[in-house]
């Protein structure tokens, strides 16, 4: 079973997990043959080791980060490489890959500019 696992920081106001969440479902709407779960890096009871490990125990057989993240930071240069080191360990019948951010993609650009002309 191929599996996507959208990243987000995580954030002590529970209604970023709440709009992650409302993300998750749209993302799911409109890929419903993918298996698709959410993790945070902090912050969260639903951490990515947990997250991974449930996934595991599903029947994973590739596991595709997603980061939910704007830029290249050190949670996507250093800490989830690393962890993805260790599962590939822990989990060696498991096929880990890790997803660019969201970056500069035009798209991001175009609701900016919804923003501000809704200001």
């Amino acid at each position: 079973m191929k599996s996507i696992l959208l990243v987000a920081h995580g954030s002590k106001a529970k209604a970023t997990e709440q709009a992650f969440v409302k993300i998750l479902g749209m993302v799911r709407a409109k890929l419903p043959e993918l298996v698709i779960e959410a993790a945070y890096m902090q912050l969260s009871e639903k951490t990515l080791d947990l997250a991974v490990a449930d996934l595991a125990e599903r029947g994973a057989t590739a596991i595709r980060i997603v980061p939910y993240f704007l830029f290249t930071g050190m949670h996507i240069q250093k800490d989830i490489p690393e962890m993805i080191e260790e599962f590939a360990q822990q989990y060696p019948h498991i096929e880990f890959s890790l997803a660019n951010t969201l970056g500069t993609d035009e798209r991001l650009a175009d609701i900016l500019i919804d923003r501000i002309k809704e200001a």
